[in-house]
């Protein structure tokens, strides 16, 4: 797998690179938005780890021309930009992911191969499967063995989450704005309630439990550590 990282601090570009391919992958590493951007457009790479401040142009700009040019390498803004008007403007430009710096490599390298999983054009699954759940995206359906699970749209829009980011401790901000697109207060329990509602619906009666609270960070979606 091939990653091109766009990241004009040295120290955090060459860290990145550094854990990244100790991991495995073959890295390289632009320090300008122009440089980034020839890259992304000259050769073929699985994922794009892209800074928004950059001293020449900003990642937006050059997400936004590597779509126009129907260039639809995933990309993961890694950037100290961390409002949710920000994240949502990446997002809406293209972006398949946001973390905000600072950050954990622990975490970086997780949602790496968390989108290299996804494929190239994740746009064209349409069933997600972990263990024996399946989530059918197109019909709206999901079901786990042969038991029908009946979901709302928004209890749907949160197991998609899970299921798509399998094995990610997600935190509550990050599902309140991806599934409820709002601020997270830590006051309303509406995260909580909701996961409680899911998970009693895909877990309860069968032996395997896939929805995990990791306490104090958020939830993930997992078969067991001793499956």
């Amino acid at each position: 797998m091939k990653i091109l990282i766009v990241e004009d601090e040295a120290k955090i570009g060459d860290y990145v690179k550094q854990g990244l391919s100790e991991a495995g992958f073959v890295v390289d590493l632009a320090r300008t938005g122009l440089d980034g951007h020839h890259l992304a457009m000259t050769d073929s790479y699985d994922l794009l780890i892209l800074d928004v401040m950059l001293p020449d142009i900003d990642g937006w700009r050059v997400l936004q021309s590597l779509r126009e040019a129907d260039n639809s390498v995933p990309v993961l803004f890694l950037t100290a930009r961390d409002s949710i008007n920000d994240r949502v403007k990446g997002l809406e430009l293209g972006a398949d992911d946001y973390l905000v710096k600072p950050f954990a490599f622990a975490e970086l390298l997780a949602r790496v191969r968390s989108l290299l999983r996804r494929g190239v054009n994740p746009a064209t699954e349409t069933v997600l499967k972990v263990a024996d759940l399946e989530l059918d995206l197109m019909r709206r359906k999901a079901k786990r063995g042969a038991h029908r699970i009946q979901l709302t749209s928004r209890e749907f829009s949160l197991l998609e989450l899970l299921m798509r980011r399998q094995g990610e401790v997600l935190p509550r901000s990050h599902i309140a704005s991806q599934v409820w697109d709002m601020n997270f207060n830590s006051d309303t329990n509406v995260i909580d309630v909701a996961i409680r509602r899911v998970r009693a619906k895909i877990d309860d009666g069968f032996d395997i439990k896939l929805i995990h609270t990791i306490r104090g960070m958020g939830y993930k979606l997992d078969l067991p550590d001793n499956i």
